[in-house]
């Protein structure tokens, strides 16, 4: 007795392959780049060294720049054209080379404290995290330098060149040496840091904070936002520093939302 013809054995079936959608690209590209799990206390480690590293750098740097203070500090005696300096105390411009030695070094060491920073976030982020970290830690870096540079050929000789020329009839610029250097460090740094409004504007922007035309609309609270920062970050009182400051902002402000808009954001 033979079988049916329409019966067929599993063997003489055709093989079928279910076509599903490849998701795993996409997965893989919004996902970790690896599997690779640590425990709480392997983070903490890692941690704890790249500090030390950091620590260390910050330290080389220090001592680096201290045999080297008195280059330095005739650098930044350079805008004081017109001012001579007096110790007015025992040890003053001892600890005023330390403060210089400390703020060049931790500037020279912020590459590398930088990169141990990259290091330690870096296994945590996604594929698409990490191909904005690039463009963004580089921004940063130029924009920050900007600032140092900024400061040292516009915003210090302006406040500077007000003061000596203020009064210059009737009093001798005799300055002391702690108070100028507290007063052009503090400055250098903080117009450095005001300098990085466009990498947070591009933050906010990648993160749908904020769009570029909210930033836009809201122009009115940042020109007086510019004027009260410009009046914190500068450590003297003159109005020709602040206007420059607050005009820079402005500036560096409106420079983000260009960017924003640019990214698509």
């Amino acid at each position: 007795m033979t079988p049916p013809p329409e019966l067929e054995t599993v063997e003489d079936r055709p093989a079928t392959v279910d076509q599903a959608p490849n998701t795993s690209q996409d997965s893989d590209w919004d996902g970790p780049p690896d599997d690779v799990e640590m425990s709480l206390f392997d983070h903490l480690e890692e941690l704890r060294l790249r500090i030390f590293l950091s620590l260390i750098a910050v330290l080389v740097g220090i001592i680096g720049c201290f045999f080297q203070v008195n280059r330095i500090v005739e650098l930044l005696e350079v805008p004081a054209k017109g001012a001579k300096f007096l110790q007015l105390s025992p040890g003053e411009y001892f600890f005023v080379s330390l403060k210089v030695a400390g703020y060049s070094g931790l500037l020279i060491a912020s590459p590398f404290i930088l990169y141990q920073i990259i290091m330690f976030v870096l296994p945590g982020l996604t594929r698409r995290e990490r191909k904005l970290l690039g463009p963004i830690v580089l921004g940063s870096s130029i924009l920050f330098f900007a600032g140092l540079v900024f400061a040292y050929i516009a915003l210090i000789p302006a406040a500077l060149n007000f003061f000596i020329s203020y009064g210059a009839d009737v009093v001798e610029q005799l300055w002391s040496i702690d108070r100028y250097f507290e007063f052009v460090l503090l400055l250098l740094f903080s117009t450095g840091l005001a300098f990085q409004i466009p990498v947070i504007q591009v933050l906010l922007g990648l993160l749908g904070i904020a769009s570029s035309d909210r930033m836009l609309s809201g122009w009115r609270y940042v020109l007086l936002g510019a004027a009260i920062l410009g009046a914190i970050l500068t450590p003297s009182t003159d109005p020709i520093t602040q206007s420059l400051l607050g005009g820079a902002v402005l500036i560096l402000y409106f420079s983000g939302i260009g960017m924003v808009k640019a990214i698509g954001r």
